[in-house]
């Protein structure tokens, strides 16, 4: 917690102002029971109407101040929290950004969402309570004793026979709470990964009617957690009605002992003082109450946000498993838009096998190599090792002549332009999107890549062209569509290379026709293209065909036809539709 409480640095001005207004409030509302007392024990005895109105004017001053002091310091204690969590969520997401997919699978999107939100606001409110009562009750505890103490000591003792009593049982309710929010967040982690595939997969749950049966698996987890939550609040709860019995326990023990002393006075002087003092005393003993129940409040508040703290801190801490090379090499002009894979093998993390085996192959610079084979073959994988989304296991992927591993990443991605599998656009225009290639690039370019990939004619029947707005989640545009705007994306950018990750499945035979012809005719660049269908790779200047993660077959089409049965397999699956292409 160490480390995330340092961030506070940043916001030094905001924590040293709440703090110094904290102080105030509490040191004001420990005078408030004196001024009392003077006027039971002066005023009112002595009949003094002057000396009552000034008291009572001093008292009302000093409340207003009161309720000014703790306005401001809800007010910096609220803005500090705030900022504090701003800061949080900033250097987590700078964190995740800078984070491999080999890390991010690691921990889990849903988990890592959780992480950016449940448990920040675990510690901003921490942050809060901190600051109204980490720093309050100490003021309030010592200020009341010491309060209590200088209007009678033998009253006093009375407060210290509760504190055994609430300490014990805040190391009880510790002991039992802790375990139970790991779980806690755990079952939240587990909770929003359940919701995430299954609103991703809603349709798919509406075709085979499966509402009832995804319902009860919810229900199932929904309860799990329901009832662990409930748990919690029960041990938290037992806290401030015990403390209130203890509190009332010690006032009724207080005011017994208190009638026996005024009882056995005679002077009625001395009377009048006991009842100011007594009524002080009461005041400062519920102060004490008050702060020894906040304390332990923190006892349970400070373990919870001990457990976000480390779910953070993890996230913070992760050594990633891609680096930045630290003295990076320049591309060799020379070799510009030329991809090698030297004997790459791949294995995912906790894979028993790789993915990928002695992969060996040059896509040369200018031309075009295809990537077809059966699924699960490690066609997606092969082509994620190129812009180091993963690193390879064994062997050597070089880009432009230099290892990928040697070259600055901003460097490597700017000479990529990259469509994956599935086609991601975000909320937005569609002008918006299409800058994500280059956000410098002229309308005239922008236009340039909308006719390459074929999106012209749909974007034209928009009311608003590019500026036509792209749904969350792109539900306002269909399959084909997104994935020619991905297309147009990558096409903005001038790229030394272009990867197309299975990237034309969604369109039609006509379509995928004319973007093939268009790419051919005029993108004079290194194409590198994962495919399906055996048309859209034909005139591929080299096919690679895999099968079990090891490359069985290379060449144009018409060697492959002859050397690869593999590819033959493939071919006569597809040959009916290639006739009708």
């Amino acid at each position: 917690m160490t480390r995330l409480l340092s961030y506070l640095k940043r916001i030094k001005g905001d924590v040293a102002v709440a703090m110094l207004f904290v102080v105030l409030s509490q040191i004001s509302t420990l005078i408030l029971p004196v001024l009392m007392s003077q006027l039971i024990n002066k005023g009112i005895k002595n009949a003094d109407m002057a000396f009552i109105k000034q008291m009572g004017l001093v008292m009302l001053g000093v409340s207003v101040a009161v309720i000014v002091i703790h306005s401001v310091n809800s007010f910096f204690s609220s803005r500090t929290s705030t900022r504090y969590g701003k800061i949080l969520r900033e250097e987590l997401f700078l964190k995740v950004e800078s984070l491999s997919q080999t890390d991010i699978d690691c921990i889990g999107t849903p988990s890592l969402i959780t992480r950016c939100t449940n448990d920040v606001k675990v510690m901003q409110d921490f942050i809060l309570q901190s600051l109204r009562m980490i720093i309050s009750a100490p003021i309030m505890l010592v200020g009341g004793t010491v309060m209590a103490f200088f209007l009678n000591a033998r009253l006093a003792l009375i407060i210290f026979a509760v504190l055994p009593v609430i300490a014990g049982l805040a190391f009880l309710v510790i002991k039992l709470v802790l375990p139970l929010f790991r779980k806690r967040q755990k079952m939240v982690d587990s909770l929003n990964r359940f919701l995430r595939e299954k609103l991703g997969g809603i349709r798919v749950i509406h075709a085979f009617n499966k509402e009832a049966y995804e319902d009860a698996r919810f229900e199932e987890q929904n309860h799990a957690l329901s009832a662990l939550v409930l748990r919690l609040q029960r041990l938290m709860a037992i806290l401030l009605p015990v403390a209130i019995v203890l509190a009332i326990l010690a006032l009724d023990a207080l005011l017994l002992v208190s009638a026996k002393s005024i009882d056995a006075l005679t002077d009625p002087a001395k009377i009048q003082n006991a009842v100011g003092d007594l009524q002080a005393f009461v005041i400062y003993m519920i102060m004490i109450v008050f702060a020894l129940s906040m304390g332990a409040a923190m006892f349970v508040i400070v373990p919870r946000a001990n457990i976000s703290a480390k779910r953070i801190k993890e996230v913070l801490d992760i050594e990633p498993a891609i680096r930045e090379p630290e003295a990076p090499l320049a591309p060799d002009e020379s070799k510009r838009g030329e991809v090698e894979f030297r004997h790459v093998t791949f294995r995912y993390r906790d894979a028993s096998q790789p993915i990928l085996s002695d992969i060996t192959f040059t896509a040369e610079a200018g031309k075009t190599t295809a990537i077809i084979g059966g699924t699960g073959s490690g066609k997606s994988t092969l082509v994620n090792l190129i812009p180091r989304f993963y690193d390879a296991t064994q062997g050597e992927v070089l880009f432009s002549g230099v290892n990928v591993k040697q070259l600055a990443q901003h460097e490597l991605h700017d000479r990529i332009g990259y469509v994956m599998q599935k086609a991601n656009l975000f909320s937005g225009t569609i002008e918006e999107n299409l800058r994500y290639g280059d956000e410098n690039a002229t309308e005239e370019q922008l236009w340039h890549a909308v006719e390459l990939s074929q999106s012209k004619s749909f974007i034209d029947e928009l009311p608003n062209g590019l500026q036509s707005f792209v749904s969350q989640n792109v539900t306002n545009l269909s399959g084909g569509q997104k994935q020619r705007l991905s297309i147009a994306r990558a096409l903005v950018r001038d790229a030394d290379v272009y990867i197309f990750d299975d990237s034309f499945s969604a369109l039609d035979f006509l379509t995928e026709a004319n973007l093939r012809l268009a790419l051919q005719r005029e993108l004079k660049k290194t194409m590198i293209i994962v495919a399906q269908r055996v048309g859209t790779i034909l005139h591929a200047d080299k096919i690679l065909v895999l099968d079990g993660g090891r490359i069985v077959g290379e060449g144009r089409h018409e060697e492959l036809l002859q050397t690869c049965a593999v590819y033959r397999e493939i071919v006569a699956s597809q040959l009916s539709q290639e006739a009708l292409q």
